[in-house]
């Protein structure tokens, strides 16, 4: 897979006997999905890169992971471990982004070139249960995972604003005070509220459970993860799956857990914003697309998103709404500071991303007959200036980012291995293109 697979070879070159490189399966474009496997022991560790397709930390982590395990034997042979490192389980995402992961990483460039597919394409969500699982990166991983049976999974996720946190499908007593350290030491806020996280029981500060996945519509499964996913397969093998968080841009006050003075009075200004925006994105589609229904299947790529997020953004604002009734029959639970800010910067996010891939479906046709590109490029300005300037949202440089996700699976892989039971079985058998990678060099 371009520079990261290269990279990923040329370590196993220079590690032949404790390192191994295998294609295992491949993206709907054509792209090789490579797993790079360190040590030889009989208990399953998997790795998952690049998930989301705007989530590009996970390729320079499992390349520092890899490091790590091959330089420490007690992370390889003195735990019976191997180490099942996926580099991209969405390349062809991945290479969407590759505009702005050339940097230089600022949110306007980010917003102008962001790309994450509709939920429906997203591969580690499984709407329709493992069994029906039709993308062909969703269906690997599930061979993966029925082949490998890991007794840890870590699926590596970033936030583009915000904080870091971890989800976790069992509890592993210890991990919240490691990552509080982690954080700590490398200057990352920890997410105290996290909006993905709203209604999942906390299991200490900045650490959650995920729930049993539930039948729900499909704005209920993008806005709460309510349904099936990969996440949850591997619990027929005693899995701990834990998923990663690191943020790109960080925002110190996503740790405030302190009681808020207004609670109500800030709910109402965020789901007003979130209506207002919502209905001037409208307008500027409604707008766009004549012109998008003539331009193929790439437009239709960056507007099922767009569709997706126009969906969820009412049901949002009811849900956050102190005055009205979204019909879900359920409250929201009690809120700190750090809660408010994650819902102001998770309004904000929907917006912004909506804009931004309004912005390209008219720059990628090459003209604007409906006059939108001043409106949007405004938007684009105005909302990023409130992440950097209302939030006091800061660039975390990669080598950070990268260096905290790995230390808080090390973690994880420590805690949940004092858990797992023995393994009789061995199951063992960068991003885009090398032009938009330079982030893990950093």
């Amino acid at each position: 897979m371009d520079e990261l697979g290269a990279r990923a070879a040329a370590l196993v070159a220079r590690h032949p006997g404790g390192a191994r490189l295998r294609r295992v399966g491949t993206s709907r474009a054509g792209t090789p999905l490579l797993l790079l496997s360190v040590g030889h022991g009989s208990r399953q560790v998997l790795v998952v890169a690049g998930p989301h397709a705007n989530e590009p930390v996970g390729g320079a982590t499992v390349l520092r992971l890899a490091e790590r395990a091959l330089a420490d034997p007690r992370l390889t042979e003195g735990a019976d471990t191997t180490w099942n490192l996926l580099l991209c389980v969405d390349p062809d995402g991945l290479r969407r982004n590759e505009d702005w992961l050339s940097g230089p990483y600022t949110l306007g460039r980010y917003a102008r070139n962001f790309f994450r597919p509709g939920f429906l394409e997203q591969p580690e969500w499984l709407p329709e249960g493992p069994e029906r699982a039709t993308l062909p990166e969703t269906r690997t991983l599930l061979g993966l995972q029925d082949e490998l049976r890991p007794f840890l999974q870590c699926s590596l996720h970033g936030v583009d604003v915000g904080g870091g946190f971890v989800e976790l499908t069992h509890d592993l007593p210890g991990l919240a005070q490691r990552v509080a350290h982690s954080a700590a030491r490398l200057g990352i806020p920890r997410e105290l509220g996290a909006y993905d996280a709203l209604y999942w029981p906390p299991l200490g500060p900045a650490v959650y459970r995920i729930p049993p996945p539930r039948q729900g519509d499909l704005t209920a499964a993008i806005t709460e993860a309510a349904v099936d996913s990969t996440w949850c397969h591997p619990q027929r093998y005693g899995t701990v799956t834990a998923v990663v968080e690191a943020p790109m841009w960080g925002v110190a006050a996503v740790g405030d857990g302190s009681p808020p003075a207004d609670r109500d009075a800030v709910l109402r200004s965020v789901s007003r914003t979130l209506r207002h925006d919502t209905r001037i994105l409208h307008h500027l589609l409604a707008r766009i697309r004549p012109g998008v229904r003539r331009a193929g299947p790439d437009a239709a790529r960056l507007l099922a998103p767009v569709d997706d997020y126009l969906l969820v953004c009412p049901r949002l604002a009811d849900a956050w709404d102190p005055d009205t009734d979204d019909g879900s029959g359920r409250a929201l639970p009690p809120l700190s500071t750090a809660h408010l800010v994650a819902l102001r910067i998770a309004g904000r996010r929907l917006a912004l991303r909506t804009a931004g891939l309004l912005h390209q479906l008219v720059t990628r046709a090459g003209r604007d007959p409906a006059g939108v590109l001043p409106e949007l490029d405004r938007l684009v300005d105005e909302w990023c200036a409130d992440y950097r300037d209302g939030c006091a949202a800061r660039w975390i440089p990669v080598a950070r980012q990268a260096e905290y996700q790995t230390r808080v699976v090390l973690a994880a892989f420590e805690l949940a291995g004092r858990q797992a039971p023995a393994v009789s079985r061995s199951g063992e058998p960068g991003w885009g293109s090398g032009a938009a990678v330079p982030m893990h060099r950093e």
